[in-house]
């Protein structure tokens, strides 16, 4: 099943370059399209690369978590993230709250009940799945007191920091040509209003997940799951002219979440 996983990782990595790809390169210059083949295929892509994206992220972060915690526990997991979030984004489509005033607009594939893409809940799964796998492995590794605890507030923490860099990219002014959401209401933040981050954070918090990842099992792959995600954002965002938040990414998510890999520390005697 690591294989699996690996391979996974994989096609989520090249879906998520075919998408920039897209974005960067074909949108801003459709001359490049000249054949009947390519027109087709940037068709297809341009419809099907961001759910295929988030699809394959979820895939293997699946896989990545029946082999290294279990199925029982990683299934309870993506069940339990998916409801939350598909009621979250359902209901702040609706009413604004939680997350502020927003719509999704049709880049990312079907919706549920017209308002939210389908696999917009399989994002929140893998992403906090990665997030909390990472943040468990953190806390184990440096002997912290209240492991479940301080694994939740900094698992929360690396789900929301992504959304400093993520939130902007998807809806950039400067990019008019691709947007995945609107907002309806102006913020301080690149133009996002600041409870989409208390929303995120409450989110998060209600994803909170006591298990414990074992000392010994190899958190590549969610790392790679989320670098690359937040990476990718970090890309469009530069692109766009919003740098600044390239650079609070790589601060607040990118290097916090290396710590993973640091060497844990020995219990005292």
């Amino acid at each position: 099943m690591q294989r699996v996983a690996i391979v996974l990782t994989l096609v989520h990595v090249a879906a998520l370059g075919l998408g920039l790809a897209g974005i960067l390169i074909v949108m801003p210059h459709p001359e490049l399209l000249n054949t009947a083949a390519s027109i087709s295929f940037y068709a297809w892509a341009t419809g099907n690369a961001g759910s295929l994206g988030m699809i394959t992220g979820a895939a293997a972060v699946l896989a990545w978590g029946g082999w290294a915690i279990g199925w029982r526990r990683t299934l309870i997991f993506f069940v339990v993230s998916c409801v939350v979030s598909a009621t979250a984004e359902l209901t702040g489509t609706k009413t604004g709250w939680p997350f502020g005033g927003y719509e999704y607009t049709n880049f990312l594939g079907p919706k549920l009940f017209g308002r939210v893409p389908v696999a917009i809940p399989l994002s929140w799964f893998y992403m906090s799945f990665a997030s909390f796998a990472l943040a468990d492995a953190i806390v184990a590794a440096r002997n912290i007191a209240r492991r479940a605890l301080w694994s939740i507030v900094l698992g929360t923490w690396l789900l929301t920091a992504w959304d400093l860099v993520l939130d902007p990219s998807m809806a950039a002014p400067n990019m008019a040509y691709i947007h995945f959401w609107i907002w309806h209401e102006h913020g301080p933040y690149f133009g996002m209003p600041l409870r989409n981050l208390v929303g995120w954070f409450g989110t998060a918090g209600r994803l909170a997940w006591n298990e414990r990842v074992a000392p010994s099992v190899d958190v590549t792959i969610p790392f790679t799951i989320y670098a690359i995600n937040v990476g990718w954002s970090m890309i469009i965002s530069s692109y766009a002219g919003m740098w600044p938040t390239a650079v609070i990414a790589v601060a607040v998510s990118l290097l916090p979440a290396a710590l993973a890999f640091r060497r844990p520390i020995a219990a005292p005697a």
